[in-house]
């Protein structure tokens, strides 16, 4: 029987979720905690074997919470469901400890199957997440050119040069629109063009 903590700040989605999983036939009990600091303090006296937890909270970020809940006690699963998707935050989390990292989209199905997953030792990612887990962790890191692009800058600036959509984007990567409007704008000033048609002309230039 799996013992979980749910951690995150906004109510209806954590006793929400608290409550979907508390439902599971091998779902033991379901605690839960506001913050990174009360997740600290409940999960030394409740001892759970997963820790589901979001990553922007106030106060204690969840990837420190994961770092030191990680360090208190060898083998406990830590599980990120957040709506954070950038690269840099996925690999903080895993460096911290985190052993899977699902989007708060994914259905409820899919973070109980991802829970169970990370009990039993598993590693687990949802969609738009795994590749880019693959390449971080396998040290899949491109020279980058004097353009200052990021790998993940440079994959969105080559199916903007294709002449796909913000959607088609999203769809393609994993990310969110809003994630991907963000990745235009950096990437747009970044190579000082002022919209996508100049910046697919210097992908297609060979300068991303």
């Amino acid at each position: 029987m799996i013992r979980v903590l749910v951690v995150d700040d906004h109510p209806v989605f954590r006793e929400g979720l608290a409550g979907l999983l508390g439902m599971l036939p091998d779902v033991a009990g379901v605690d839960t905690a506001d913050s990174g600091e009360t997740a600290l303090e409940v999960a030394a006296r409740v001892r759970p074997d997963v820790v589901v937890m979001d990553l922007t909270m106030p106060g204690m970020s969840g990837v420190e919470a994961t770092r030191r809940l990680v360090e208190a006690r060898q083998g406990l699963a830590v599980l990120v469901v957040t709506m954070v998707d950038d690269d840099e935050t996925v690999l903080a989390a895993l460096r911290a400890g985190a052993c899977g990292y699902v989007l708060k989209g994914a259905t409820g199905t899919e973070i109980a199957d991802a829970m169970r997953t990370a009990a039993s030792g598993g590693a687990v990612f949802g969609p738009g997440v795994a590749a880019r887990v693959l390449a971080l962790t396998t040290g899949r890191q491109r020279q980058a050119p004097d353009d200052g692009l990021t790998d993940r800058e440079r994959d969105v600036l080559a199916l903007i040069a294709d002449g796909a959509s913000n959607a088609q984007i999203a769809r393609s990567l994993g990310l969110t629109v809003k994630t991907v409007q963000n990745y235009v704008s950096r990437i747009l000033d970044k190579l000082q063009v002022s919209d996508r048609t100049q910046a697919a002309l210097r992908a297609r230039e060979g300068h991303g």
